[in-house]
């Protein structure tokens, strides 16, 4: 059996001319976003210059960094053919806490992002055993850990709220500052991106993880520790957003017990637009990290064109329906061309 700290190897049991169709489709995917994100920031710009000044792309940066971290931490639970709908009730959760155990102290910027984290493992650990020893299907997991946590939530706050003035000022630097010009919130979602993405890619366990999102009974025979695989993955589901739940206080400041109320359907439509198959096995964290940051832009430019706000939860909608729509068809052709292609090789052997 391997472990998550296995070394770096190339991916097994699949037919390299099935990865390489499946790559290349995926590959032409997130391209595909990223050619509507420019088209969408070039003519927000032309019928708004100030929209790509050098605050407005600090704001847009700011603004789809925690939504990025997100969507990195729910496109590995994805790819295993499940889901994490609690993520923003967990994000919100630590957000509270977070600014409970700084309010009024001098508490520093490490030990509270570690705060974060741990709230946010605790509460993965829950659902992903469920999920994984248990089997019980992910969807009413996740859903009954996101009323449970709410409540606690709002058991908790009992209205009251924590102000930008009780937070200490290393921490709202954390939110507001920068190197070189580039926050650092952006910065941190770049290194977990690209953390993320080498370790689906280039370890055994993450490949693992498309494995059991692929075909799960083929990835149990072939003695994938299923059960530990998607576990881990609701564990750094769960820990990331744990941690963007401390970067909300300090990108905000003020907390209350509703924050991220509703965000775990923004994270899941990001996760579909950008590529990661709900059905499980294919897609990135790139793509991931691509459809936060268009679904984010959207909103932005609505907001600089001064469009309703109702226009963005209408257009998100629109691009996950077209987007689950848009799996379905390829994968029904994918399925045909391998198909066709091992009947060819089968008759010429």
């Amino acid at each position: 059996m391997t472990t998550l700290t296995d070394k770096p190897t190339a991916a097994t049991g699949e037919p390299g001319s099935a990865r390489s169709l499946v790559d290349t489709v995926f590959r032409a995917r997130e391209i595909s976003i990223a050619g509507a994100l420019v088209l969408l920031i070039l003519c927000t710009w032309i019928a708004n210059p100030r929209f790509l000044d050098s605050q407005g792309v600090k704001d847009l940066l700011l603004n789809a960094s925690i939504l990025v971290l997100l969507a990195i931490g729910q496109s590995v639970v994805v790819v295993t053919r499940n889901i994490d709908l609690s993520v923003g009730s967990v994000t919100g959760l630590s957000a509270f806490a977070c600014g409970k155990f700084v309010a009024d102290t001098e508490h520093g910027v490490l030990i509270t992002l570690l705060l974060g984290v741990a709230i946010g493992l605790a509460c993965g650990l829950v659902s992903g055993a469920l999920v994984s020893f248990g089997r019980v299907p992910a969807l009413v997991v996740t859903l009954g850990m996101l009323y449970i946590i709410q409540g606690l939530d709002y058991w908790w706050a009992s209205g009251d709220q924590i102000n930008a003035a009780q937070v200490p000022e290393a921490i709202l630097h954390l939110g507001s500052g920068s190197v070189l010009g580039v926050p650092y919130l952006p910065l941190i979602a770049v290194v977990l991106l690209a953390l993320t993405t080498y370790f689906l890619r280039g370890y055994r366990s993450g490949r693992e993880l498309y494995a059991i999102g692929s075909n799960p009974e083929a990835a149990r025979l072939a003695g994938t520790p299923m059960r530990r695989r998607v576990l881990g993955a609701y564990l750094f589901s769960g820990a990331v957003a744990g941690f963007a739940g401390a970067l909300w206080l300090a990108r905000f400041g003020t907390v209350v017990a509703d924050n991220a109320h509703g965000y775990e359907l923004t994270v899941v439509s990001a996760v579909v637009v950008g590529g990661v198959a709900i059905t499980g096995g294919t897609g990135t964290a790139w793509g991931a990290a691509l459809g936060a940051l268009l679904v984010t832009t959207i909103g932005s430019a609505l907001v600089v064109l001064k469009v309703s706000s109702f226009w963005q939860g209408a257009i998100t909608g629109a691009l996950l329906l077209a987007a689950i729509s848009a799996d379905r068809i390829v994968n029904l052709r994918m399925t045909a061309a391998l198909r066709k292609r091992s009947a060819r090789h089968g008759h010429g052997a």
